[in-house]
């Protein structure tokens, strides 16, 4: 009860303080927010920091699969083995159509 108290709380403020600023602010706010996004130094930090993340989700997934090896249902296996060779052959599209990117 809590929470959802908290939460119509803050949907509440957030209308009232969104109808004094008006539509003017909204736009000012969602230029600059665009432009933060838009500047490369944030889009290569992002970049980068995506890239890291995969890289440390591999060493974490090889170091997994070395503890676990033979342990895995055949199912969960089979899944895997089937994401390696989609990835060998280079499609980083998953099952929703999204890449990885």
């Amino acid at each position: 009860m809590r929470y959802r108290l908290t939460f119509v709380t803050g949907v509440v403020l957030g209308y009232v303080l969104g109808t004094k600023a008006g539509r003017e602010r909204y736009e000012q706010m969602k230029r600059s927010a665009q432009q933060f996004t838009q500047n490369p130094a944030v889009r290569n930090t992002a970049e980068s920091a995506a890239q890291q993340g995969r890289e440390f989700a591999d060493k974490a997934y090889h170091v997994v699969s070395d503890k676990v090896g033979d342990r895995m249902p055949d199912s969960v296996a089979q899944r895997v083995s089937a994401l390696r060779e989609r990835t060998a052959h280079g499609s980083t599209d998953d099952d929703w159509g999204t890449s990885n990117t």
